[in-house]
């Protein structure tokens, strides 16, 4: 199993016992906030599970009906993802709504927010390792999974707070109305979650800071060539497709063109991990004189 799909499986892990912590909080505290907690991690769960299948997806090698590989299937991970996000948020919502028009909360609530601190301080230290795997890993699954738990994080400290705030004071619609602040929190995480992820499916181009540093690699390692144009690039999971056209001299032979095919090649996977790239060669007829000019 690889690194990627290892860590997916011990997000579901994580997940579950996390979600047992939760679980057991809410019925010693009787709080509908950390019964909207314990409904999150429910969430996390499936999401880690769809996490961990996406990734077995996207590992498979290229095939015929496939030949660009299945690396995409991540995206759609990530999308699910949010949309689970969504949907717990709007529940969440739901349930904070019912339990502001009949707030109750136990005598003595201590010993859950104890644990669903535990739990939270669990679900942090894994959002931390999934991010930071995720970004090395250019994986948008793992990624998508740990800005997940992170929004859980962030859910779960204010619900922590809320409870112990109205278990101080006795004004127990603080625990609903904190509930109700930290769904609107996620419901924003997961809308942005799904929009970056589709970007992904919908071959969004990457920032112009990456394009430049493309057009500047292959304009300082062309020596030989004349331009370069049609610069595109699209990204599957992990990997970034780049295709353009070289335009080189008339007269160039084709094992000449093909060496300096080479050297941009080389300079441009050197620099950025996960390239794919193709080079169409032109003689310099075809010169738009708009593209990239070699130095």
């Amino acid at each position: 199993m690889k690194q990627r799909e290892r860590l997916a499986a011990a997000s579901i892990a994580v997940g579950i016992a996390v979600l047992a912590l939760k679980a057991v909080a809410w019925r010693l505290t009787g709080s509908a906030a950390l019964y909207s907690d314990a409904l999150e991690s429910v969430v996390n769960v499936a999401a880690s599970a769809v996490a961990w299948w996406t990734l077995v997806v996207a590992a498979r090698p290229a095939d015929a009906n496939h030949p660009y590989g299945h690396d995409k299937a991540e995206f759609f991970s990530a999308v699910i993802e949010g949309v689970l996000i969504v949907v717990a948020a709007l529940l969440i919502l739901q349930h904070a709504w019912v339990t502001f028009r009949a707030p109750t909360l136990s005598a003595a609530p201590w010993a859950g927010l104890v644990l669903n601190a535990l739990a939270t301080m669990m679900n942090g230290a894994w959002a931390a390792v999934l991010l930071r795997r995720g970004r090395q890993l250019r994986s948008p699954a793992l990624l998508g999974d740990g800005r997940h738990l992170f929004a859980d994080v962030i859910t779960s400290t204010g619900v922590v707070a809320g409870v112990a705030l109205a278990a101080l004071t006795g004004i127990l619609v603080l625990d609903p109305l904190l509930a109700a602040a930290t769904a609107v929190h996620i419901l924003w995480s997961g809308v942005r979650m799904v929009r970056e992820s589709l970007s992904g499916l919908m071959d969004e181009a990457p920032n112009g800071e990456i394009m430049e540093r493309i057009r500047n690699l292959v304009s300082t390692h062309a020596e030989g060539a004349l331009e370069a144009h049609d610069l595109r690039t699209r990204h599957a999971g992990r990997l970034t497709f780049l295709e353009f056209h070289l335009v080189v001299p008339g007269t160039m032979r084709v094992d000449e063109a093909h060496a300096i095919c080479d050297r941009i090649e080389a300079a441009l996977k050197a620099e950025m991990e996960g390239l794919v790239i193709t080079i169409h060669v032109e003689p310099e007829a075809k010169a738009k004189h708009q593209g990239v000019l070699v130095l």
